[in-house]
């Protein structure tokens, strides 16, 4: 199994194999009918990061809510995620705990680990009574029947974030802190660019990427280099988006959140974000494992599913921008394409021909490899 893409190396496409990017339609939580039910949840960073994790996090206390039976892990490291090669203390705590969460009691487990993830894979060949679910990887054919993924169009929540924070610079130049160039988060990247010139034509976008998830010290260090190169709106796509709104809030420059609801990190400058929404679709798969329904190998949607939402704006928020983004949130929600030709990437070339649009569930956009021309950095 040596040589696996993980998260922590670069991944130039999403690894969605026999994978069908297809609409998945909302689910509404019905508690009486879940009672019976046991969910387990494993995280591979703390359940309290104001992002990746504690979307997760929020979508376990919605179960809950609806009368479901929650227990957690705790907090795995991420370098669990996943060298597969490995044996060690900590990718044998991982399994052990994905174990402990079946001896629960738990049907279905949900792990917030993202792309191949061999622990979970031999669990579900272990345990084919429970099923169990991760984000994007996993949906294929070669996996066993009761494993499976799901995402977000979270790209839809970055066009918006950058269609009102067209409207909030001054200086016309938006900054984004990126973890690593994989494709989803060039998608992101791409998507906020287009957002902002969408208000804004003069608007460009710099992006630096971090080489990692939840790095303290890079997060800082990428947001404060934006904020001397004159960016006056700041967003980012990294699993913990604490320090990069923190940063920017005490430089005095506004922020577009990330993965989960930043705004208390940010009462001045937070004017929206890109929020994960995933407790619909989780009370659903409950739903369906007390019927003992199949799950779906694979299932994503955007604003128009919910599994997308904007948060809340925040002080940092404009009325014109809030009215723009509103309309922006309204198109996402009716499957408007953001990708329409023709576009150029940042070194010239022609990346989507005169007339060709890209809608929202396009292969092509899992695939992105290039910056937009507009956005001035480099793909490390």
């Amino acid at each position: 199994m040596q040589g696996l893409p993980t998260r922590r190396h670069l991944l130039k496409g999403l690894a969605l194999a026999g994978a069908v990017l297809a609409p998945v339609a909302p689910f509404v939580p019905r508690g009486a009918r879940a009672q019976a039910l046991t969910v387990g949840l494993i995280a591979i960073g703390p359940w309290q990061d104001w992002g990746w994790n504690q979307s997760f996090a929020a979508a376990g206390a919605a179960l809950e809510a609806a009368g479901v039976t929650v227990v957690e892990a705790g907090y795995l490291p991420e370098s669990t995620d996943y060298d597969s090669g490995r044996d060690d203390a900590e990718t044998r705590a991982y399994a052990a705990a994905l174990d402990a969460l079946v001896a629960q009691g738990a049907r279905l487990v949900i792990s917030t680990s993202f792309g191949h993830d061999p622990f979970l894979v031999a669990a579900a060949l272990r345990r084919p009574q429970v099923m169990f679910r991760q984000a994007s990887a996993l949906a294929n054919d070669a996996t066993p029947a009761n494993l499976g993924s799901q995402n977000a169009l979270i790209n839809q929540g970055h066009y918006v974030n950058g269609v009102a924070a067209g409207l909030c610079t001054r200086s016309n130049t938006l900054g984004f802190v990126a973890g690593l160039p994989f494709a989803p988060v060039l998608l992101n990247v791409n998507s906020f660019l287009l957002g902002a010139r969408a208000s804004n034509p003069k608007a460009v976008v710099r992006v630096l990427f971090t080489g990692g998830w939840e790095d303290e010290a890079h997060d800082a260090a990428a947001t404060n280099a934006l904020v001397d190169a004159g960016c006056d709106v700041i967003t980012c796509h990294l699993d913990a988006p604490k320090v990069a709104i923190e940063t920017a809030e005490a430089r005095g420059v506004k922020t577009c959140g990330h993965a989960f609801d930043q705004n208390p990190l940010a009462p001045k400058g937070y004017i929206t974000g890109a929020d994960y929404h995933w407790a619909g679709l989780f009370a659903g798969f409950a739903q369906a494992v007390v019927r003992g329904a199949a799950l779906p190998k694979f299932t994503v949607g955007g604003y128009d599913t919910g599994l997308v939402r904007s948060s809340p704006f925040g002080a940092g928020a404009t009325a014109p921008a809030i009215a723009a983004a509103e309309g922006a949130i309204a198109a996402m929600t009716r499957g408007a394409p953001i990708f329409t030709g023709p576009l150029f990437d940042n070194k010239g070339r022609q990346v989507l021909g005169a007339g060709t649009r890209y809608g929202p569930y396009a292969d092509e956009l899992q695939r992105t490899d290039y910056l937009l021309q507009g956005v001035i950095g480099t793909i490390p």
